[in-house]
């Protein structure tokens, strides 16, 4: 739909902040730009996001929609188990953890996962091939040996694991045995994400989270010789006490370990969400405008070492699934993150997980006594949740393709939804030719909206404007960790 959308107009660049590097139309960030779009918003795992789920939507919904689910018995699911145990707590998680070192603690909550798997599968009835199946915490390699082989084997006593699907867990180098990495690899695990956020030592003073170089090495190289096909690394910029060249360094020493992706957050600073962090130094942060700086020159160093960019914080080398996918615009985007395999429905399992089923968000109890006496009930242990309506299913599919593959085709979404993009959408057009378009996040090419490179660093944003339950709910206290 050509004509929409005027050309973007450049904006000087202010010295002192790098351009966008690596890219042909590169181009500065602005102090200016910054600090107008240095705002609150969603990182879109979900649209709409997790603010907007309530307790209206319980036990009986989630089972009407497992019903509906399983009547399409072909289509494949997704799996997430959620091992919620940490030995201890990093001053930065926003993750849903249980910090013990009461080992029967993981034991008992095991036995009860066991019980969801058997309940949910027999929801699904006869719906059982699974392409992507994640381990997620807290710290999955918390458990044994022993208690791995025995989770996996309840899963697959009611599951099919495609032979060609993802199944892939987070691991903790420090606390990850070589004996644990063989057990899961005969399991058949073939991807790993080891988060590693920085390894300037004084960064890691900062956040309590101390390990080595050295650890996280030999466990690269112990997963590799062991046949895993994909190792991912995790860092976060914007940490405590982060500097350039400290973590200039961090980076370098990643792409010596060369993992074939590597996933750059932003660190989400939200202390009224996570009590745990008001610990952290607030003068100790990184200003917005070095933040960014931080992103754009690991942006910089991984394009020069050969990865590919890859939706808006992640990185691939080019052989890679995901390298692959966002080149060929099928890149997918759930709960468990960017992914090549994506299926209709995505099954939450265990204290806080969220799953996606036939229209419909649904999350479990983050407390264990609650999540016990729901299935010591019989009941499914889901807390809140939410329905999508057709609007929701229209503006969730716009932000999806924008966060996972930079670009819309508005025609594409006239076809599918049945409307007329430029009615539908004409408060959001003008918003974008006064924003993002005018700034150079955004450009129309004849009816394909595109992601400029400048605009991968403020896509949240972008995402923002079609986002209509952000436009009704403007909150006085913060809810999301900013943008930038």
């Amino acid at each position: 739909m050509p004509g929409l959308i005027p050309h973007a107009v450049s904006s000087p660049p202010t010295p002192g902040l790098p351009p966008v590097s690596g890219e042909p139309d590169g181009q500065a960030v602005t102090l200016d730009l910054l600090r107008r779009y240095d705002r609150p918003g969603p990182r879109y795992t979900s649209y709409p996001t997790a603010v907007e789920f309530h307790e209206g939507f319980g036990a009986d919904t989630y089972a009407a929609h497992l019903a509906r689910a399983a009547a399409v018995p072909d289509a494949p699911l997704s799996l997430y188990l959620h091992l919620p145990f940490c030995e201890s707590r990093c001053a930065f998680c926003g993750c849903s953890v249980i910090v013990t070192k009461k080992r029967h603690v993981a034991e008992q909550y095991l036995g009860y996962l066991v019980r969801e798997i058997a309940m949910v599968a027999a929801a699904l009835r006869g719906r059982r091939r699974v392409v992507q199946y994640h381990w997620g915490g807290g710290t999955p390699s918390y458990l044994s040996p022993a208690q791995m082989q025995r989770l996996h084997e309840a899963v697959r006593a009611h599951f099919d694991l495609d032979p060609t699907g993802e199944l892939a867990l987070e691991v903790d180098p420090r606390v990850t045995s070589f004996e644990q990495l063989e057990t899961l690899r005969t399991l058949g695990f073939n991807r790993l994400s080891l988060g590693v956020q920085d390894f300037d030592a004084d960064v890691q003073q900062a956040v309590n989270r101390l390990q080595s170089v050295e650890a996280t090495g030999a466990l690269v190289e112990h997963a590799r010789a062991l046949g895993f096909g994909s190792i991912n690394v995790d860092l976060i910029y914007g940490l405590p006490r982060q500097a350039l060249d400290s973590f200039a360094r961090t980076i370098d020493t990643v792409i010596a370990l060369r993992p074939d992706r590597v996933a750059a957050y932003s660190f989400a600073h939200v202390p009224w969400i996570r009590a745990h962090q008001k610990l952290l130094k607030v003068e100790e942060l990184p200003s917005a405008d070095r933040k960014l700086q931080l992103f754009v020159e690991a942006r910089a160093r991984f394009l020069a070492a050969g990865y590919a960019p890859i939706g808006m914080d992640h990185f691939a080398l080019p052989g890679d699934e995901l390298a692959l996918a966002a080149a060929a615009g099928t890149l997918h985007r759930n709960f468990m993150g960017y992914t090549t395999r994506p299926a209709p429905d995505m099954i939450g399992l265990g204290v806080s997980a969220i799953g996606d089923v036939a229209g419909a968000f649904a999350q479990n109890t983050k407390k264990l006594s609650t999540y016990y006496a729901a299935l010591d009930a019989g009941r499914f242990p889901v807390e809140r949740g939410y329905a999508l309506d057709a609007d929701d299913r229209l503006r969730r599919h716009v932000v999806t393709q924008l966060m996972c593959n930079l670009q819309l085709d508005t025609r594409e979404v006239e076809r599918r939804f049945d409307v007329d993009f430029g009615d539908y959408f004409a408060r959001e057009q003008a918003e974008l030719a006064e924003g993002p378009i005018a700034h150079g996040f955004l450009r129309d090419d004849g009816g394909l909206l595109r992601v400029t490179p400048r605009g991968r660093l403020f896509v949240r944003n972008v995402c923002m404007i079609f986002d209509r339950h952000l436009r009704e709910k403007r909150a006085a206290t913060p809810v999301f960790s900013r943008t930038v």
